[in-house]
C-alpha cells in the first residue's frame, strides 16, 4: 500500500456531523431507533452518499444496506461496517463512526484511482442496538445465518409494532437475501465505549474478541395489596423480589472473575406509591469473557430465582432476549491491524470488547477484527459520548490500511 494513501479527515468529520444532525437531541446526542422515521432519514442519507461514489448499492430483506466497490477479480469481498441506529439516549459516534469511516475508506480509494484485487464493501446493519427490537445485532445475526428472516420479521417492539411491517413502512425491505455478498474478511472501526484506552494514555485498540453476552427478561408476579394495611409478613411482593435478584446478580460479579451484571429495565405494575405491586418485569444483562464463567453465573441466578419464588410465593418466569457466546477474532487479521498502526506511527494495544458488535456475528463467516479509538470519559450510550477528530482520523486510516492489505493479499 502506498504510504501516502489516507482518508480525507475533514470529509470524515463533516460526514459524521451530517449524520449526527439526523435525530439530534437537545442534549447533543442522537436518537435514531431502529426502523423509526429518524432511522429512515439516516438510511436515505447513507444511500445518497454511496450512490454519489458510484458504488453498487443494494439492500437486503432485513434492511442491511451495502455499497460495493468492484475489484479486479470475482470472489468474496473485504467488508467494512457497523450500524447507524442508536439507543434512545444515544451519542453521535456509536456505530455511525464505523459506517462513515467505511464510506471514507472507499472514497479514498476512488480519489486515488486505485482498484483493489478483491471487491470491497461497506455495510450498515439493521437494529444493532437491540433498543427497539430484540435481539441486539439482529441485522448481522440474520446476515450470518443465526436467525431466520421470518423470525426476525416477526419480532415486536414494546408497543407491539412488528419489525417486518416497520421495515416495509420506511421503505427498506430490500430484494437481496441476507448474506448475499460473500465475505473474505470483515473489519469494523468503533469507539471503545469504555475508559481503558483513555486511562492508558490514549492510542488505539486492536480488539481480540467480544465477551459472552446473555440478556434475560424476568417476569415476577405476586399479589397486589394496600401498602398501609397489609402487614409485611402477609405480602407477596414482586418488587422486593426484583430488588433481591438485582443485589444477588451484583454479588456474583464479586465472586466470579470477569463477571458483569446490569438491570437496565424495571417496570412495576400497577405502579402506585401505596400499592404492593402485582407484577414486575425486569431485565438482566450478563457478560463474561469466558463462556464457562457466564454459564456459572446464569445457573446461579436461575437457582436463586427458583428458591426465591418458593420462599416468597412469587411466580417468576425467565425469557431469553439474547444469547451470544464469547467470540475470538482472527489472529492474522488482528496482526494486520497492528502492522497498519505501526506503519502509520500510531500506538496500539490489544484488548477485548466489553460490548457486543456486528463483528461478533461476522466472525461466524470470515476472518474478523476490530479497531477501537478512545471514548472520552469512557462514556457511550449517552448524549455526552465523545471522541476527538484526531482519534477518528487515526482509526479510519488504520481501517483503510488494514482493509487495503486484506483486499490485495
Amino acid at each position: 500500500m502506498s504510504t501516502n494513501l489516507r482518508i480525507d479527515g475533514e470529509r470524515l468529520v463533516s460526514r459524521l456531523a451530517a449524520l449526527a444532525r439526523i435525530g439530534a437531541t437537545p442534549e447533543g446526542g442522537c436518537r435514531r431507533l431502529a426502523l423509526s422515521d429518524e432511522d429512515r432519514q439516516g438510511r436515505d442519507w447513507l444511500v445518497g452518499e454511496l450512490l454519489a461514489l458510484r458504488l453498487d448499492v443494494r439492500v437486503d430483506a432485513i434492511g442491511n444496506i451495502v455499497g460495493i466497490l468492484k475489484g479486479q477479480e470475482e470472489g468474496p469481498a473485504v467488508i467494512l461496517g457497523s450500524h447507524i441506529d442508536t439507543v434512545g439516549t444515544g451519542g453521535r459516534f456509536d456505530g455511525a463512526l464505523g459506517v462513515v469511516a467505511g464510506v471514507e475508506a472507499l472514497a479514498a480509494l476512488k480519489d486515488a484511482g486505485l482498484t483493489p484485487k478483491r471487491d470491497m464493501a461497506v455495510i450498515a446493519f439493521t437494529n444493532e442496538e437491540g433498543a427497539r427490537f430484540q435481539p441486539d445485532m439482529l441485522g448481522s445475526f440474520v446476515w450470518a445465518g443465526g436467525m431466520s428472516l421470518a423470525d426476525a420479521h416477526a419480532e415486536k417492539d414494546a408497543d407491539g409494532a412488528v419489525l417486518g411491517k416497520e421495515l416495509a413502512r420506511i421503505g427498506y425491505e430490500g430484494a437481496e437475501q441476507p448474506g448475499f455478498l460473500k465475505a473474505h474478511a470483515y473489519l469494523e472501526l468503533h469507539i471503545e465505549q469504555g475508559p481503558v484506552l483513555e486511562s492508558k494514555g490514549g492510542g488505539l485498540g486492536a480488539v481480540t474478541g467480544v465477551q459472552a453476552i446473555c440478556w434475560l427478561e424476568l417476569t415476577l408476579t405476586g399479589k397486589p395489596s394496600h401498602a398501609g394495611t397489609t402487614p409485611m409478613t402477609y405480602r407477596k411482593d414482586p418488587g422486593l423480589a426484583a430488588a433481591r435478584i438485582n443485589v444477588f446478580a451484583n454479588e456474583l460479579t464479586k465472586r466470579i472473575p470477569g463477571q458483569l451484571a446490569n438491570s437496565g429495565v424495571i417496570r412495576v405494575e400497577p405502579g402506585n406509591v401505596n400499592v404492593v405491586p402485582e407484577t414486575v418485569v425486569m431485565t438482566l444483562d450478563l457478560r463474561n469473557p469466558l463462556d464457562a464463567s457466564m454459564a456459572e453465573a446464569e445457573a446461579a441466578i436461575r437457582q436463586f430465582c427458583a428458591e426465591l419464588s418458593a420462599a416468597d410465593e412469587i411466580a417468576i418466569t425467565i425469557r431469553d432476549l439474547a444469547r451470544f457466546p464469547a467470540t475470538p477474532f482472527t489472529e492474522a487479521l488482528i496482526a494486520t491491524v497492528e502492522q497498519s498502526a505501526a506503519e502509520l506511527g500510531l500506538p496500539i494495544r490489544r484488548m477485548i470488547s466489553g460490548a457486543g458488535h456486528d463483528a461478533q456475528m461476522m466472525a461466524r463467516l470470515c476472518p474478523t477484527a476490530m479497531i477501537f479509538i478512545p471514548s472520552i470519559g469512557g462514556l457511550s450510550h449517552n448524549p455526552a459520548e465523545f471522541s476527538t477528530d484526531e482519534d477518528m482520523v487515526r482509526g479510519a486510516n488504520v481501517l483503510l490500511s488494514a482493509a487495503w492489505r486484506a483486499a490485495n493479499a
